[in-house]
């Protein structure tokens, strides 16, 4: 968790221009045939919203929003969950697109310093967050919400944090609960080198995509897509501290910073799984 909510709340101090220069060179998204051109003009209006945080908007390069929400199928109407939102990065661009005929659910650790920060940011922030909702759960024993509620599950960078606590198994079950029949499981995560064991990196924050795979496979889902868009070939999965070594965290500090900069943020898989209709 220390990890994760670092990860979310530091931005890098390099400004856009640069990233876009040196950020990794995503492939080209295919998305499914149920992303309308609307719901595309209104996803670049939530990308391209003043009320983003600058440090958020350098990272874009890196994290590609538009083409990754895209590859899920993300639509303005669905009631989408965010599962441990930390500091916001994509909740600044999920909330606003959904806020108008969707919504938005971000599920939080309780009483954890991202929860207050979110809190403050929808209260106080502009009327694009006005319908967004947050809400409690526990990791270890969760409940998501109301079986079948929800059109879609996304979760971004989280799963290593599950894989390492042993929560990831009920997780992944707790999330095919709350899905509609039909509903998307979006998973974003650091991918470890292929042949790797979950032993032999899980304290990396790197994961075999096989394992992240066969927890969702186990939980009931089909895999329905797997994108490129997040892949750096520059990242060679091997760093004196793990993931963490890389932007935007840099856990070693000034040593070697422009190095890792270089590199840019980590190699990653973008997966999307489908609960089957009933």
């Amino acid at each position: 968790m220390k990890k994760l909510v670092l990860a979310g709340l530091l931005g890098l101090s390099l400004p856009a221009a640069s990233l876009a220069m040196d950020a990794d060179q995503p492939a080209q998204a295919t998305p499914p045939a149920s992303a309308s051109q609307a719901s595309a003009t209104q996803l670049d209006a939530a990308i391209a919203g003043k009320w983003r945080d600058p440090k958020n908007t350098a990272r874009d390069p890196y994290r590609h929003p538009k083409e990754m929400l895209t590859f899920f199928g993300i639509r303005p109407d669905m009631t989408v969950i965010e599962i441990w939102p930390s500091g916001g990065w994509f909740t600044e661009i999920l909330a606003p697109y959904l806020n108008a005929h969707g919504h938005y659910i971000g599920l939080v650790p309780p009483a954890s310093k991202s929860k207050t920060a979110l809190e403050n940011k929808f209260k106080f922030g502009p009327q694009q967050y006005s319908n967004a909702k947050l809400v409690e759960f526990d990791n270890k024993q969760p409940t998501l919400g109301p079986d079948g509620s929800a059109d879609m599950v996304l979760t971004f960078r989280n799963v290593h944090n599950w894989a390492e606590d042993g929560s990831a198994e009920s997780m992944f079950k707790a999330f095919f609960k709350v899905l509609k029949p039909g509903g998307v499981l979006g998973v974003e995560d650091h991918r470890a080198d292929k042949g790797k064991t979950l032993d032999q990196v899980v304290n990396s924050g790197y994961l075999p995509t096989d394992y992240v795979i066969k927890l969702a496979t186990d939980a009931g889902f089909r895999l329905d897509g797997q994108s490129e868009v997040n892949a750096n070939p520059k990242d060679n999965h091997d760093h004196p501290k793990g993931v963490w070594t890389l932007p935007p965290t840099y856990d070693l500090g000034a040593t070697d910073k422009a190095k890792y900069t270089a590199i840019g943020e980590s190699d990653r898989m973008t997966l999307r799984f489908v609960k089957p209709a009933k």
